[in-house]
């Protein structure tokens, strides 16, 4: 049996200045991951400055007191590694995946941006236009653009918070100033609001000195308040229409709240279950019945969370069914669609045989990332933030697999018991709009 089937030893410490600290040993491989991940995402920005938290993921890359403009990339790949970062709705992520030997490196680019990041007008002016044309290239001019993580929040969220558009508007990005770049700097890239996870080829108490000399000496600063994003409950159900010059075939998006992924985590897991069950594989309920047997969908997907992983997002979020269609069916009868096999999983459950299917792959596709080093460092990073919790990560095999059928049956009651929100994709094709006779409105 693979070592990573058993948890691992984690050691966790805090430092002066509020950093969370965690190392996960793994000498199977010369290898480390670094994974540096702020509490601070698309929720996050103030009105008016849509756009912000994924700004930064780009400003952050600009240089820092003793690092020059991208020379943090340059640095990392000349030892052998590799880096990058993203951005989510609770998340903002840098990571490095390198030979152990470089571990001091890494652990010296990390700080020095956490410390003193190169923050100056030019640097701001040219990342808000590389931002603009990722906007550009990513959802103005791409088939289904920013379908659906931009589209279903909109409608289903009243709160600025929950609902605005995380990759900005031209307007507020335009309007982004060197002061409000600061503040932002100065709020959400404290230390007390991060955590750095360390997982590979270690020694731990050599590697939490070099933490120490590398971290410990960054200014403390308190970690802001979190904005509330609580939501109000969704009363009436909820339908918008858009057209896309570029979309080939209509496609929807239906929309239920989905449980509280930290205070609710068992029904959490029960729903992710039931999202498997319905669209995970050609063996899923509905894709077997509206792809292969009535051929009304060319292709679906169903799952938590804005980005699939609910275990890195607060509550409130989402229980998404996406399909793309033929436009045979109206957005209104798939969704009848959808509900109907809820209601039949609600009355009867899963089959014993399907529920050991389901398990048995979300378990095996979490052992598959856990076995990735960087995904590692990565999850136990999220959950550390997220739940503070970073031996969660490796506990939630273990609970998918004690999900039960009645626990499905309860999470299709829940949704069940919703309004839910549909958004629908329309090719700007009037003969399509007119035989599926639907109007654009909400």
């Amino acid at each position: 049996m693979p070592a990573i089937l058993t948890q691992p030893l984690l050691e966790r410490t805090v430092l002066d200045n509020g950093l969370r600290v965690v190392i996960a040993p793994d000498h199977a491989a010369p290898v480390v991951a670094v994974a540096v991940v702020y509490d601070v995402g698309f929720r996050s920005e103030p009105e008016g400055r849509t756009g912000f938290a994924h700004l930064f993921e780009h400003l952050m890359f600009q240089g820092s007191a003793n690092v020059a403009k991208m020379e943090h990339g340059r640095l990392v790949q000349g030892a052998g590694g590799a880096f990058n970062g993203h951005t989510r709705p609770d998340l903002t992520s840098y990571y490095e995946a390198i030979p152990a030997n470089a571990l001091e490196l890494a652990l010296f680019l990390e700080s020095d941006r956490m410390a003193a990041l190169q923050l100056d007008q030019e640097n701001l002016d040219n990342q808000i236009a590389v931002v603009e044309e990722e906007i550009r290239v990513n959802v103005l001019n791409r088939p289904y653009g920013g379908f659906p993580w931009i589209d279903l929040p909109g409608l289903a969220f009243d709160t600025f918070a929950n609902s605005h558009n995380g990759y900005g508007s031209f307007e507020d990005l335009d309007h982004a100033t060197l002061e409000d770049a600061e503040s932002f700097y100065r709020d959400y890239y404290a230390p007390a609001n991060a955590v750095l996870v360390l997982a590979g080829d270690l020694e731990v108490a050599s590697t939490f000195e070099l933490v120490e000399r590398y971290f410990g000496g960054i200014q403390s600063r308190p970690a802001p308040k979190r904005p509330d994003f609580s939501e109000p409950p969704i009363t009436s159900l909820r339908h918008r229409s858009r057209f896309d010059q570029h979309a080939p075939t209509p496609a929807a998006a239906i929309g239920f709240r989905a449980p509280d992924p930290v205070k609710e985590l068992g029904a959490t897991l029960a729903s992710a279950v039931l999202a498997a069950t319905l669209g995970d594989g050609d063996a899923s309920r509905l894709r077997r019945r509206l792809v292969y047997e009535e051929r009304t969908v060319t292709d679906l997907s169903c799952y938590l969370g804005t980005f699939s992983d609910p275990l890195s997002m607060r509550d409130p979020l989402l229980f998404q069914v996406v399909l793309f269609h033929s436009g045979k069916r109206s957005a209104e009868q798939l969704t009848q669609d959808v509900l109907n096999e809820l209601a039949s999983l609600e009355r009867d459950g899963p089959e014993d045989s399907e529920l050991g299917r389901v398990t048995s792959k979300l378990i095996a596709e979490r052992w598959h990332e856990a076995d990735r080093l960087l995904e590692r460092a990565l999850g136990i990073a999220d959950v550390t933030v997220i739940h503070d919790r970073p031996d969660l990560y490796f506990e939630i095999p273990a609970q998918l697999s004690k999900v039960d059928a009645e626990q499905v049956k309860t999470a299709a009651r829940r949704l069940l018991s919703q309004m839910p929100c549909v958004v629908e994709i329309l090719p700007s094709d009037s003969q399509v709009v007119s035989d599926r006779n639907v109007g654009v409105g909400s």
